[in-house]
């Protein structure tokens, strides 16, 4: 027999449109199943925003932070070997949060939303809605409205924050330079500033005078310096940043020579400009310019010289982030958001969404790739996202329910049937 009159506030019917079925599923509302104008979200729309906005902000934090550790131990000897402090460490490898975000947040945005979906689904949420005749145009505005925000953010992050950030972490290396240079050579240690130059002394004095200094240089594939100095000191000036080095020698061992060559010296003058980041010019990379610097590069520009087809595909590649977002929701509602059945369907279903993200993100890659030698490539990943795009927005004004080919489901029911009693004896 029919349930009692229900009061369906959390979704925003108005009190007493609803009827209740037994166990409070199969309501029957009014037109539009919610109250409010048209074109409001509703109680439900609000509800279904805020769950979709906290689970992306879960997922998106989560898998940000998994990555970011990831990548930092790999800068972890800024503090081992460069004596640089846990602050510096954490500010450093911080810096690349931003390009982390920028990628990870669509696909946060899909898992979030199929998750919203999903638990939708399992309530039997989307069957009542769906029987109370509400239009999937009416849930998917909620999405859409997610979708919005999290497309703001990443293209507010690949336009400026991100190419910021690198641009703060190459000075900040260059300022940690500088300090090993001047201040972090330790005592006792073997100090490698780059492949094939390796510092050592044994001590230093208050003053900042370096005792028992050793520098041995390989970075000359046909030749092999050492040097040895009983004292030296760090002098900066306009003409660059020098190792003073007093009352030593230098050897060096030619390639295909016997015996080395030794030279003892008074004084002896090392060049560390390369190390000191006294360099007044900057060229920035292509992941380090600005939107605006792509779209209208400097002529005289040496990296836009050397690669402009670089240029050229980041431009384009910046242009398409945000717009990631808005075609990934689009097509996991179009596979998801209609009422289903059975468990397996929907499944196979969330499989077919994440095939064809997947999809569509490799030919996106794949005509920027293409797009720096073959500039109409570039045009490839535009007319894909909009047929997605539009075949996903056809699909959910239809409410058509897409699923895999019968053959398969079968064929994918028939390998879990055969597999399922092994891996449960297993």
């Amino acid at each position: 027999m029919p349930g009692p009159l229900c009061e369906s506030t959390r979704y925003g019917y108005s009190e007493g449109s609803a009827v209740c079925g037994e166990g409070g599923i199969g309501c029957a509302a009014g037109r539009h199943g919610e109250s409010g104008a048209p074109g409001e979200m509703g109680s439900i729309g609000w509800y279904i925003f805020r769950t979709t906005i906290g689970a992306f902000l879960l997922v998106l934090v989560t898998l940000t932070g998994l990555i970011w550790v990831t990548q930092a131990l790999r800068d972890v000897d800024l503090m081992t070997n460069q004596g640089q402090t846990v602050f510096v460490f954490v500010g450093v490898t911080g810096l690349a949060i931003p390009l982390l975000v920028q990628v990870i947040a669509p696909l946060a945005l899909v898992i979030a939303v199929a998750h919203v979906l999903n638990k939708l689904s399992t309530d039997s949420e989307l069957i009542v809605m769906n029987s109370a005749g509400m239009s999937p145009w009416r849930l998917f505005r909620a999405f859409f409205a997610a979708a919005v925000v999290v497309s703001i953010i990443v293209g507010a992050i690949s336009a400026y924050v991100s190419p910021r950030g690198m641009r703060e972490l190459r000075e900040w290396i260059t300022e940690i330079r500088t300090d090993i240079v001047a201040n972090i050579i330790q005592p006792g240690r073997f100090n490698a500033f780059e492949y094939g130059l390796t510092f050592h002394i044994r001590e230093r004095q208050p003053s900042g005078l370096l005792l028992g200094i050793l520098v041995d240089d390989r970075r000359d594939p046909k030749e092999h310096t050492t040097v040895l100095a009983e004292q030296g000191t760090i002098l900066k000036s306009q003409g660059g940043t020098f190792l003073i080095l007093e009352n030593g020698n230098v050897q060096r061992q030619q390639t295909g020579e016997r015996d080395p060559n030794f030279v003892v010296f008074d004084r002896y003058a090392f060049d560390l400009s390369r190390f000191s980041g006294s360099e007044k010019t900057v060229n920035y990379s292509v992941r380090e310019q600005f939107l605006w610097e792509l779209a209208a590069p400097n002529p005289e520009n040496p990296i836009y010289k050397l690669q402009p087809g670089q240029f050229r595909a980041e431009f384009h590649d910046r242009i398409m982030a945000p717009l990631y977002p808005l075609a990934f929701i689009v097509i996991v509602y179009a596979f998801l958001g209609a009422p289903r059945t059975t468990r397996q369907s929907r499944s196979l279903s969330l499989v077919s969404a994440i095939c064809s993200i997947a999809a569509l993100r490799l030919i996106g890659f794949g005509s920027n790739v293409m797009g720096v030698q073959m500039p109409f490539a570039l045009a490839v990943q535009y007319v894909v996202l909009a047929l997605a795009t539009g075949f996903g927005i056809y699909a959910i004004g239809r409410g058509a329910i897409i699923e895999p080919p019968a053959f398969v489901a079968n064929a994918i029911q028939s390998l879990a049937t055969r597999f399922m009693p092994r891996a449960e004896a297993a």
